[in-house]
């Protein structure tokens, strides 16, 4: 795995002050990665290991962004939302990571996830109050689960089911006054039954576009290019959004472009902040 483990004292300079906050905080953690990782502003994304294409699309895409914004993003290291979360940090250049785990260090993590495992352990952050060789029980991951809440400013739940660990996590953010965010799913999909439910018993904030999540470490004022600056192709996909939110086929339809130039533009437009692609499918302006 590379780094050797520390070990962090809770009360000395090495353990993350946000952790007392947790119900009974550990005494000590063991740690492998980059410690100032912990130092960042931190948002957790969690939610559902059996999770849907367009759930783990939304999770690598919200990790991504937050990582750009420099925030660190915060998971447990499971199988599905947590891992694109992790993964889309991990796509930015200097983006970081950090992974609670639910088991020692050595151990507590699915197999399947073991090089983006080595990925956070080189780049971002390994934490655990496990001793590093005993394996994870399902009794450890509500402990697990704690830590993160603690550990973060805000908890982005994406995709839960009634029963799902997401919840458990929302649960303890809500304890400890932190901030909670939920992505909207359809609402005959039994994965989303618990993580909407927080939207309309706990009034979790709608995560809508993707730069919503932004407003959680606080607001990024992009500025979109004067029009000028656009392509001929840029200012087609612009002026036809001038009439709100589209799909990209109507988006084409309006601005008379193939399907795959139209697709290019959006993208540039959305890399130079003019435009937002919704977690709906639609694109508006910024």
């Amino acid at each position: 795995m590379g780094a050797a483990i520390e070990v962090w004292v809770r009360g000395d300079g090495q353990y993350p002050a946000a952790l007392d906050d947790a119900p009974n905080p550990p005494a000590r953690l063991f740690a492998r990665g980059t410690r100032a990782v912990a130092d960042r502003a931190a948002i957790a994304v969690v939610g559902a290991r059996r999770a849907t294409e367009a759930g783990l699309s939304a999770a690598w895409r919200i990790g991504r962004v937050l990582a750009q914004a420099g925030a660190c993003v915060v998971s447990g290291l499971a199988l599905g939302i947590d891992a694109a979360a992790h993964a889309g940090a991990l796509d930015v250049d200097d983006g970081r990571t950090c992974a609670i785990l639910g088991g020692g260090i050595e151990a507590g993590a699915p197999a399947s996830n073991g090089q983006l495992k080595s990925r956070i352990a080189a780049r971002g952050l390994l934490l655990s109050e496990w001793e590093p060789h005993r394996p994870p029980a399902p009794w450890m991951f509500p402990h697990r689960n704690r830590l993160i809440a603690a550990m973060c400013r805000a908890v982005v739940v994406v995709e839960a089911g009634p029963r799902s660990g997401a919840l458990h996590t929302a649960q303890f953010a809500i304890d400890l006054g932190r901030e909670l965010a939920v992505v909207p799913g359809p609402i005959d999909h039994e994965w989303c039954l618990g993580s909407n439910r927080l939207l309309q018993r706990e009034g979790a904030r709608a995560i809508v576009a993707v730069e919503d999540v932004l407003d959680l470490i606080g607001p990024r004022i992009e500025v979109a290019p004067p029009r000028a600056e656009f392509t001929d192709d840029e200012a087609k996909v612009w002026d036809a959004l001038a009439a709100g939110a589209m799909t990209v086929d109507t988006i084409a339809i309006r601005s008379h472009l193939p399907t795959t130039r139209c697709l290019a533009a959006i993208t540039t437009l959305e890399m130079r902040g003019a435009v937002t692609c919704l977690l709906t499918g639609e694109v508006r302006r910024t």
